[in-house]
């Protein structure tokens, strides 16, 4: 990227947030701080109107107008999958929403890139099988969002786990996060008083309460991840396969938390995962046609042997 087209990008840049820090500059353009002044000072000699608060950032002066933003055809092409991911790992409300704003921004597409997205759009696929269950196509997202931007209390009934009764659940959003092809909500739980993970999918309605908690400090993403361990690289399953089998499982095994495969012998392989979903992943063994054997914890032994059991059952 040369000079000129790097001011340009400064430019996009502070039209899209009210204030950036001139770190955030630097980090993102991969420059200096001292350069980062440099190009600001440039800027404001072509006629760009930059003001700065002390200790804080710049932001673009009021009523300033830049002209329309021109997107490349591998900018356009990124807009694909951005809409093909938001159809498949977002709810009907933000679907909604995100196809109007993506209406908008195809509006000043050149005729080229809007052809070159017409010729894509049929040809990429995402593919996610917890898109068709009736669940996920109400998970909150936008009340969610709202609620933590202004800080506002949310009242859930929540089910915490499957045949389990809701309970009603008064808690602080702290963060959003989509992990195991799930959306989950970091929140202070006041029934339980203390930090909890909730999946969005079993909330089975939320309610946008009047109060506040401004006053409250919360931990950060990052460290509630570190202290809840959400997303863990170390292994709670084991499983025994015969090696000739492992080709079975070879993709899936990535959605159910796959960390590391240890060979025992020339026939057989010792495969570990890192799951706290045990009935979810019960289901999978046995459905995997990979006749694999549960090594630990013994919990998951105990599910998988029930669940052999009704099967047989019904079969008789």
């Amino acid at each position: 990227m040369n000079h000129i087209e790097r001011l340009n990008a400064i430019l996009i840049h502070l039209q899209s947030k009210r204030i950036v820090k001139a770190s955030e500059i630097a980090e993102r353009f991969e420059i200096s701080l001292r350069t980062v002044y440099r190009d600001i000072r440039a800027l404001e000699e072509s006629g760009v109107p930059i003001g700065a608060e002390a200790g804080v950032g710049y932001f673009l002066m009021e009523n300033y107008k830049l002209p329309p933003v021109m997107f490349t055809k591998e900018e356009a092409s990124a807009l694909l999958f951005g809409e093909k991911l938001v159809e498949k790992m977002s709810d009907d409300g933000m679907k909604t929403e995100f196809c109007s704003a993506l209406f908008k921004i195809k509006a000043i597409l050149n005729p080229e890139e809007k052809d070159r997205l017409e010729k894509l759009y049929s040809q990429i696929s995402v593919l996610d099988y917890t898109s068709s269950n009736v669940n996920f196509n109400r998970l909150f997202l936008g009340e969610i969002q709202q609620a933590m931007v202004s800080k506002q209390v949310l009242e859930i009934d929540y089910q915490a786990g499957y045949g389990a009764p809701a309970t009603k659940r008064v808690i602080e959003p702290i963060g959003l996060c989509n992990y195991s092809r799930r959306w989950h909500l970091f929140a202070w739980c006041r029934l339980r008083s203390e930090y909890r993970d909730f999946r969005l999918d079993r909330i089975q309605d939320l309610r946008i309460s009047q109060e506040n908690f401004k006053g409250k400090q919360h931990i950060s993403m990052d460290e509630f991840i570190r202290q809840l361990n959400v997303i863990s690289d170390k292994a709670n399953i084991s499983l025994i396969l015969k090696t000739d089998r492992i080709k079975l499982i070879n993709e899936s095994k990535y959605w159910y938390g796959f960390t590391e495969e240890e060979k025992i012998d020339d026939q057989t392989s010792r495969l570990r995962f890192s799951n706290n979903e045990l009935r979810g992943f019960a289901t999978w063994i046995i459905s995997s046609g990979s006749y694999a054997k549960v090594e630990e914890p013994e919990e998951l032994k105990q599910i998988v042997d029930q669940y052999i059991s009704g099967i047989i059952e019904n079969y008789q």
